[in-house]
């Protein structure tokens, strides 16, 4: 009880609490940075120059530079605290009251008359149908009927609207949907290379049956010409004692095995080396 009744005594219970700061617009949205003057700049400053130095040079935006670590200066200046932004709102036609009371008709303003256009094509018709043909001729028509074209011509009524279907619909045309089936498939590709292939062999049969203007054909007498006929060649000269001498070495037991030998030699002779196509061994 007596720990109750000190708490209930205790003033830091029923102390105020202090109240959150409230911070101002002007704090939440400060104003633009106004531009830099001479008095601003420092020393090391990225916009400290050397000369004549005045306060216009900082309100370029081409020469003036960026400090490190701060936004780009404003170039321009801006009016002061009490100057208002916008256009001011003043009742001038009197609210609902003089609304209700009373409407304002606009009084369609006097059009200022205009010479209206000739119309050539008329005088140019009737000349024509006068028999005049001459410069001096039609210039005296045209100040005998002068012609003009009226502002209340009426041919946009009188054109006739074209006809219609009972059953057209009007408007944009619903776009169709799209062929997953074909794009899944690759339809446009084999169809491109068939109608590539379809191409190439008509280019060919064109070529086939195209005739090549210029061009010589051979005749017989031509071919005639250039014809050379095979000589039977001579056979090789021997001595006379030596024609009745038979070989010495026979290896080939008969005629059948030396035509098969000479057949087979004959069949590898493209894979032989050698000078004589007879082996590594025949190298000069």
């Amino acid at each position: 009880m007596p720990e109750a009744q000190s708490s209930r005594q205790d003033p830091r219970r029923w102390k105020k609490q202090p109240q959150p700061v409230r911070r101002t617009v002007s704090q939440i949205c400060p104003p633009p940075r106004r531009p830099l003057t001479v008095a601003d700049i420092r020393p090391g400053m990225e916009n400290e120059r050397l000369g004549v130095v005045r306060d216009s040079m900082f309100q370029n935006p081409l020469i003036v530079k960026a400090e490190l670590g701060k936004p780009r200066e404003r170039s321009c200046s801006l009016p002061g605290i009490d100057f208002n932004y916008g256009l001011y709102t003043r009742g001038l036609d009197g609210g609902v009251p003089e609304a209700i009371g009373h409407w304002n008709v606009f009084k369609p303003q006097p059009t200022c008359p205009h010479e209206l256009t000739r119309n050539y094509i008329t005088m140019n018709r009737g000349a024509v149908k006068a028999g005049l043909v001459t410069a001096r001729e039609n210039f005296l028509y045209r100040r005998l009927n002068d012609i003009r074209i009226s502002d209340q011509d009426d041919r946009h009524v009188k054109k006739e609207l074209p006809s219609l279907p009972p059953n057209m619909t009007f408007g944009t045309p619903t776009r169709p949907s799209t062929p997953f089936f074909d794009l899944l498939q690759h339809r446009y590709q084999q169809l491109w290379v068939q109608e590539q292939k379809d191409t190439q062999k008509a280019i060919k049969l064109e070529k086939k049956h195209k005739v090549i203007l210029g061009k010589l054909y051979e005749t017989r007498s031509s071919q005639l010409r250039k014809y050379k006929p095979p000589g039977k060649p001579d056979a090789l000269w021997h001595m006379p004692h030596f024609q009745k001498v038979r070989p010495h070495l026979d290896t080939f037991p008969t005629e059948a095995d030396r035509q098969r030998a000479f057949r087979a030699h004959q069949e590898e002779h493209a894979v032989r080396q050698g000078t004589l196509r007879m082996g590594n061994y025949t190298h000069p």
